[in-house]
């Protein structure tokens, strides 16, 4: 066998080519998963501004109503003032409080508030050093 006829050799440049055949995969499917990742935060967050405002239409409706000399379901009444809440979620409600007197109103609260029971929790699980 002539010195000519060996094949070159092409094993260090194959590996590169591999090697960087496989990153570009590997960054191409992080890409894709970042994607979607923020595809579903950003159909969270829509929907949550959504029912934000939804609920908020509702509330001045009721102010509304209160302004005429209406009473809608759901309001309570403490002197001049009327206190009333409107779902925005399972966790959330919106709280209104309003001094309405004809015309003329003022509003005291209008705030989000989290429907969930908050529970303390007093301890932290902390490695002592022991081992277990």
């Amino acid at each position: 066998m002539r010195r000519s006829d060996t094949p070159p050799a092409v094993g260090g440049s194959s590996l590169l080519v591999i090697f960087i055949v496989l990153c570009l995969t590997v960054f191409a499917l992080l890409s894709l998963s970042s994607v979607q990742a923020d595809g579903r935060l950003s159909t969270a967050s829509a929907e949550a501004v959504r029912a934000y405002y939804a609920a908020d239409c509702e509330a001045e409706g009721i102010l509304a109503k209160l302004r005429q000399g209406t009473m809608p379901e759901g309001v309570k009444k403490q002197g001049d003032s009327y206190k009333y809440e409107c779902e925005i979620s399972e966790v959330q409600k919106l709280v209104v409080e309003a001094e309405v007197s004809g015309e003329e109103y003022r509003i005291l609260r209008w705030q989000a508030v989290s429907t969930t029971e908050w529970k303390e929790e007093d301890t932290l699980n902390l490695w002592d050093g022991a081992e277990e």
